[in-house]
């Protein structure tokens, strides 16, 4: 009991009065080494938190813990403001900052599309790079003729990088198995998902199994069609791939009229970069991480404990 006073008044004297160790030790009659200890077994024992205030600060901790305990080649975590107001903002900025600061820089970069991409593409500073090609990874023209989709926030990050894009001229899904072979048959079209399967880094997010679906929200699907998913296993959509909670196909026929990039492509790349954020998107997110479909994670904290606590 003596040992925690003499702690916390360590500890008030350190962290509110700014004194020095050595003064510390002078008043309390303490040699330097032991305010020392005092003080790292206060921060052990979470009788001292430290907490940085800012929207670009990162939660080190959590990213060590899902690197060690997912095999993620790394984790970016920024802390989750109150009511999740911001919350995408703030994950979208992480992104960005984690691309710009990406040594090599890819020469080709495969993005996917949704929200939270449109995001990370407007939170891009001019001159991130410089003659990146941005490659479009799944189909993305919209049926509802809605503006910003796929096509603009892959030329928002290749204009900011000073290079060129490769767009995929194409819906996400198609009506017909037949029809989506023809289009994949034709030689640009190929040309640009070879490109795209080869890409030295892809940037992509998921969305969830429900009414709030990019594929809801663009006249892909309706809402039953992504509850009559989520009633047969599946977690989310990547890449515009239904998937369940271990990362397989739910409806192999909507699949075959899906056109994009192959998830084995993400599997296992060190530079599959996964950006992903809000309580919406757990059990994609849980999907994604857990069965290797990403290298590298980035999120808010919320998320992040919930992927840890569930391993």
């Amino acid at each position: 009991m003596e040992d925690d006073v003499t702690m916390v008044r360590v500890a008030e004297l350190y962290y509110d009065e700014d004194k020095t160790q050595d003064e510390i030790g002078a008043l309390l009659k303490l040699s330097r080494w032991k305010v020392g200890r005092l003080l790292t077994q206060a921060r052990e024992r979470d009788i001292v938190r430290i907490e940085i205030i800012h929207p670009r600060a990162r939660r080190l901790g959590l990213e060590r813990q899902l690197v060690e305990q997912y095999g993620l080649t790394a984790a970016v975590v920024v802390p989750a403001p109150d009511g999740d107001d911001g919350t995408l903002e703030r994950v979208a900025q992480a992104a960005a900052d984690y691309l710009s600061a990406m040594r090599p820089v890819p020469r080709t970069l495969g993005v996917s599309w949704g929200r939270t991409l449109r995001a990370v593409a407007e939170a891009l500073p001019d001159g991130w790079a410089t003659g990146v090609t941005v490659i479009q990874l799944n189909g993305g023209v919209s049926l509802n003729r809605r503006s910003g989709g796929a096509a603009g926030l892959a030329v928002t990050i290749a204009q900011r990088a000073s290079g060129h894009v490769s767009l995929l001229p194409s819906p996400a899904i198609l009506e017909r198995v037949e029809t989506k072979q023809a289009i994949e048959s034709d030689r640009t079209v190929a040309a640009v998902l070879e490109e795209a399967g080869q890409a030295q880094a892809f940037l992509f997010t998921a969305g969830p199994c429900d009414a709030t679906s990019a594929h809801v929200e663009n006249g892909y699907l309706t809402a039953s069609d992504v509850e009559e998913l989520a009633r047969r296993g599946a977690v989310g959509d990547l890449l515009g791939r239904y998937i369940d909670a271990d990362g397989n196909i739910v409806d192999p026929q909507l699949d075959s009229r899906t056109v994009g990039v192959d998830l084995a492509r993400l599997r296992g790349a060190e530079r599959a970069i996964f950006v992903t954020a809000g309580a919406a998107k757990h059990d994609i997110a849980r999907t994604v991480v857990a069965n290797g479909l990403c290298g590298v994670l980035v999120t808010d904290e919320t998320t992040a404990r919930a992927l840890l606590e569930e391993r």
